[in-house]
């Protein structure tokens, strides 16, 4: 188990953190009915972060953010040592929560996507870990909610009686919910992104050894070129060329320089 604490690259506090250690510290937190806000970030998320103090805020004070990309783990490894060999991927760690969920009686609520993702991931990850109690699921509304709207729908999970919450809204979206969320739910909420899509059977995976050399957002730039090539062109030079700077010590990115929400801004 390797836990290294949180770690600050381009600005944002990353833990340096392995599945099994991640994998604890969710657990730990919904045995413990403790609010606990979990996401895992690529460069993409990285960067929301970068480009908003007040996101930034956000994500800086979340309890847990994985690094989920290679290019994250690589940053990690060369600014501070951490010597990370594996990145600790949203999808893989929902398949690794879920299977110590399993085990462990901790009963589970996905929240986010479409009814019919909500359908066929429930169906796939039943099927996958038997054991696995999954107290409920609620569809996105895909639009901001009211004050009255958060209250009603943390009562529904709360009522559900699951100890962990999967949150599946897309980036930045889902983190703002983990945020907002987390002392409403008392329980561990984890932003997962794609991982809906990806366990539902909606959405294909890359090639092993295009994630092992950090190729992941090559594969679906091609699925989706239209929808993500700004994301990634624009976004992946921009980390690449602050992480030089940082690297170099020709600038020093401040994680206390943010700013807190002034209201919330409610998704749902």
């Amino acid at each position: 188990m390797k836990d290294l604490g949180k770690r600050n690259l381009l600005g944002v506090l990353v833990d340096a953190v392995d599945y099994e250690a991640a994998v604890d510290k969710i657990m730990g937190a919904a045995k413990a009915g403790q609010g606990f806000s979990v996401t895992a970030l690529a460069v993409h998320g990285v960067m929301t972060g970068v480009g908003s103090n007040t996101h930034r805020y956000r994500l800086n004070n979340f309890d847990l953010i994985t690094p989920d990309g290679q290019p994250v783990r690589w940053g990690l490894n060369l600014l501070y040592g951490t010597k990370l060999g594996d990145r600790v991927y949203g999808p893989t760690l929902t398949l690794k929560v879920c299977e110590t969920a399993a085990k462990e009686g901790v009963p589970v609520f996905f929240y986010g996507s479409k009814p019919e993702v909500l359908d066929k991931l429930k169906e796939n990850l039943e099927t996958r870990f038997p054991g696995l109690n999954i107290v409920g699921t609620e569809a996105s509304k895909f639009q901001q909610t009211t004050p009255e709207q958060k209250r009603e729908i943390a009562e529904r999970i709360r009522a559900s009686g699951a100890q962990i919450t999967f949150v599946g809204l897309g980036c930045p979206r889902q983190e703002v919910f983990a945020y907002e969320y987390r002392d409403e739910l008392s329980m561990p909420i984890m932003a997962v992104g794609a991982a809906f899509d990806y366990h539902a059977g909606l959405l294909d995976e890359p090639p092993a050894f295009m994630q092992r050399y950090g190729l992941q957002w090559f594969y679906r730039l091609m699925q989706e070129p239209q929808r993500l090539w700004k994301r990634y062109l624009v976004l992946n030079t921009s980390f690449v060329s602050l992480f030089t700077l940082q690297a170099l010590r020709l600038w020093k990115p401040s994680e206390t320089n943010t700013e807190a929400p002034r209201e919330e801004v409610l998704y749902g």
